[in-house]
């Protein structure tokens, strides 16, 4: 009879002791248990006490920002955190061996250098810069990179391709022959290289260099406009006009494609690839398809350009039409 009473004393206790864990797992994890389901219960009961629980388990799920993430301040942030985000931007306009000097290249660098930095980027602006000017200006670029950094580089002026390869003129620069070219003009893929070597997790590159200039005319068997590049992994790249084309110069303060991409970096949440992308097709509509930029990605993940400190919605650039 003891025996019995023991036993049966035991098996309460277990049966209190699962009682018990499982009520301190429940408020541990959060979950709602829901109630037993009747053995004789209709299908529909069944099925009213199976979605409760699954109403209660998502209603005490903690919240999850999908808005921040869609206009694409989380993930801007999140790109931020990873590393610096550096930026270098030349305008070279007075080019001695020119006529006069290039209407827009000083107007688009100081618009993309302002709005950079507007989006948390350290930008090292350079203005008709010398060779001299231009090596130390990419020195002190450079010095500012590191691991998982985001560079940006833009350029606007003269570009010429030599060998198959593109090269950023400075002002000063004396070409009469292809040697001329590699001694004085500033080779982009090996920048760009340089640029990941240093650790640069994202190389975004923009080029609005293809213009017909007075150094092409002096060397013999010249291509026109930009060499295709290519670049390492984690490189973006927008050409103002795709390789081996030139585009016109207009009369506007800003160039077609500076024009297009600042109204895009302000009318739009997307990442860079897609602001680029977007850029090249509002300029190829907006010059009737005389001018087509074009853009080569070598991304593996995306980078979203966070939205101004202090104008969170700015009106896009009004468009312009080519001249």
């Amino acid at each position: 009879m003891r025996t019995a009473k023991s036993a049966g004393a035991f098996a309460l206790a277990i049966v209190c002791v699962s009682l018990v864990s499982a009520e301190v797992m429940r408020k541990a994890v959060g979950l709602q248990i829901a109630p037993p389901v009747q053995q004789n219960a209709s299908p529909a009961q069944s099925a009213d006490a199976t979605n409760g629980m699954r109403v209660r388990s998502l209603a005490d799920e903690p919240g999850r920002a999908i808005a921040a993430v869609q206009d694409g301040r989380a993930a801007a942030e999140a790109s931020k955190a990873e590393g610096p985000l550096v930026a270098l931007v030349i305008g070279n306009a007075a080019y001695p061996d020119d006529g006069a000097a290039l209407a827009q290249p000083l107007n688009d660098a100081r618009a993309l250098a302002g709005e950079l930095r507007a989006r948390g980027f350290d930008v090292e602006l350079g203005e008709d810069l010398s060779k001299q000017g231009m090596d130390q200006a990419i020195e002190r670029f450079e010095a500012k990179i590191t691991p998982g950094a985001t560079a940006l580089l833009f350029y606007s002026g003269y570009g010429v391709q030599a060998g198959r390869e593109s090269y950023l003129l400075p002002v000063n620069a004396q070409i009469w022959r292809a040697e001329d070219v590699r001694r004085d003009g500033v080779a982009l893929e090996p920048l760009v290289a340089e640029l990941n070597a240093r650790g640069a997790k994202r190389k975004l590159v923009i080029v609005d260099a293809a213009r017909r200039n007075p150094f092409e005319r002096r060397l013999r068997g010249f291509s026109s406009g930009l060499a295709p590049i290519a670049a390492p992994e984690g490189t973006l790249v927008l050409y103002g006009v795709a390789p081996g084309k030139v585009a016109a110069d207009t009369q506007a303060p800003n160039s077609l494609l500076v024009n297009e991409l600042l109204g895009q970096l302000r009318g739009s949440n997307g990442s860079a690839e897609d602001i680029f992308n977007r850029t090249r097709v509002t300029v190829a509509r907006a010059s009737n398809g005389e001018q087509v930029p074009a853009v080569f990605s070598a991304l593996v993940d995306d980078f979203y350009f966070a939205p101004p400190a202090s104008e969170p919605s700015k009106k896009p650039a009004k468009r312009q039409s080519m001249r």
